[in-house]
This record gives structure tokens, sequence and C-alpha cells, in this order.
């Protein structure tokens, strides 16, 4: 499971500088200020969490356990939830679309999110005094 996580967090890492210079370049002439802001939040979300996947990968190998398991996943799932719907949410207007109905799927992923590091915290074990 350790280079799932590896794999998966360079994968959302290399899709989110994708997406932060297609932002930069592109939408930066289509979207408003707002909008701009919103998806680079997104942006900015993947990335830390890409590395997140990055960090449960390495812990696995020193902590393997089914709390840091559990955490990527939510990862996985949060980056989907919280990050895809802010691309969305920033580029309906653009798409001619209404997807306001994905706004309450936003802080369902931050929530992900937000249990993921929690998991994380449970997931590492306590000092061992030498023996």
């Amino acid at each position: 499971m350790q280079t799932t996580f590896i794999k998966l967090g360079a994968g959302f890492a290399m899709a989110a500088v994708i997406l932060g210079a297609f932002g930069a370049h592109a939408l930066e002439k289509i979207l408003n200020p707002d909008q701009l802001a919103t998806y680079e939040i997104g942006v900015r979300y993947q990335f830390y969490h890409a590395l997140g996947l990055i960090l449960i990968g390495l812990l696995q190998n020193h902590f393997p356990n089914r709390k840091l398991s559990n955490a990527g996943w939510l990862f996985v799932t949060g980056i989907t939830f919280f990050s895809g719907s802010l691309y969305l949410l920033a580029l309906q207007e653009a798409l001619g679309m209404d997807l306001s109905w994905l706004g309450p799927i936003t802080p369902i992923g931050g929530s992900l999110l937000i249990i993921g590091w929690f998991l994380i915290l449970l997931g590492i074990p306590g000092d061992q005094k030498e023996k």
C-alpha cells in the first residue's frame, strides 16, 4: 500500500501543477477574479494533500496500520470532492452550466481531508522507551 499512496500523491501533485499552470495562463482570461481565486484554492489544497499522500506512503514503511491506510483513501476522496468541486464551481459560468448543486460537496471533501489528518495523528504510535 505504501507505493500506492506515493504514486497517487505524485499523480495528484503533477495534476496540480498542470491545473495551476492552466489556471494561470488560460483561465486568467476567462474567469473573473473571484472565480480564479476559487480555482486556485482547489489547486493549492490538491497540492498540499498530494504531498500528504506521499507522506502517508512513507509513514507506512515505519508504522504499517489501518489508520494510515484509511487516511490515504480519505485524502484521495477528499481531494476529489474538495478540489474537484471547486474547479467545477469556478468554471460553471465558462462551461455554461449550473453546477451550484456541487456547493455542498466542497465541505464534505474538506471534512474528509480533516479526518484524514486526524487518522495520521492516531496512526503514529507514541514514543517507546528504549530498553
